[in-house]
């Protein structure tokens, strides 16, 4: 069981990896595009974009080294493995899109005073390439599994909502005089980039400071664990998440004195972790069972 599971997950991995990297391709070199695009049609609204652009092709960047590192091994430094090396990139990533969405709208905010001409007519080719470009790399993500292909799918969906409001200002802004459509847009563009970094970011957050996952509670964990006859009292108990997919627990567990022979232990912990395993996905189930009856008697003990 344990075998095949961890089969599928190497296989899923392999995938992500290369998804990860087509995308990367594809986008910084449409990001180095844009930068030139936005400078030549004038356009804050591409600038703004190709920020937002920077900023995913740092991330995708950071996603594709990070999903091959979290392959290696364990060592005896980084006792886990290398999953959680991908939150790095998460984290980068926020820090670049909120220091880059900053810059552009100080850099918008003189445009709407006095707006400036923008070429619409370029604006509108290359709001077609970039719905095109962007469109083709979330379909290739959008079947991924990490949190850094999730985040990175997102990221370049809304790329796509982007360029689609480009592509409509644009248009409009052949047939009406209103070069201010233009820097309003890239403010909108940069507000939304920030609001969707501070959301990500929390969750990066969560993760690194050890948070319980979001879909488990640690009480309907115990609750259930309580439901076994054998189990008295729980003690201690911990739940995180090594990269948001990855779910580790240990457990401190006072168990009934007629569990006395080690076969009976290693069935109730045999069982422990079948159950983890199948109703809350956890992977890595770390065990302290002591014997009530001996448990009382220390505790008594101590607090003489």
């Amino acid at each position: 069981m344990g075998h095949q599971h961890s089969h599928s997950h190497s296989h899923s991995h392999q995938s992500s990896t290369e998804n990860i990297g087509v995308a990367f391709l594809l986008n910084t070199f449409f990001t180095i595009a844009e930068f030139i695009g936005g400078f030549y049609t004038n356009s804050m609204a591409i600038m703004s974009d190709a920020v937002h652009d920077l900023g995913d092709s740092v991330s995708l960047g950071m996603a594709w080294y990070f999903q091959k590192i979290a392959k290696k091994k364990a060592t005896k430094t980084y006792s886990y493995g290398f999953q959680r090396f991908s939150l790095l990139g998460a984290l980068m990533n926020t820090t670049i899109l909120f220091i880059g969405s900053i810059l552009v709208i100080i850099k918008s905010i003189p445009r709407i005073i006095t707006p400036e001409i923008s070429d619409a007519k370029g604006m509108m080719w290359f709001a077609f390439l970039g719905i095109i470009i962007n469109g083709a790399a979330v379909l290739k993500l959008r079947k991924g599994t990490s949190i850094n292909e999730k985040v990175v799918a997102l990221h370049l969906f809304e790329d796509v909502l982007g360029w689609i409001a480009i592509l409509v200002a644009s248009i409009v802004m052949q047939f009406y005089e209103v070069p201010i459509l233009d820097p309003i847009l890239s403010i909108l563009i940069a507000f939304y980039v920030l609001y969707n970094v501070f959301k990500n970011g929390k969750e990066s957050f969560r993760i690194l400071l050890q948070g319980a996952p979001l879909q488990i509670s640690v009480d309907d964990v115990k609750l259930k664990l309580l439901e076994n006859k054998n189990i008295k009292a729980i003690i201690d108990c911990h739940i995180w998440t090594m990269d948001g997919e990855y779910t580790i627990f240990s457990a401190h567990l006072i168990v009934e004195n007629s569990l006395n022979l080690w076969k009976d232990v290693a069935v109730l912990k045999a069982d422990i972790r079948t159950l983890l395993h199948d109703e809350f996905q956890i992977e890595h189930v770390t065990l302290e069972l002591d014997n009530s009856e001996f448990y009382e008697t220390i505790n008594c003990n101590s607090s003489l």
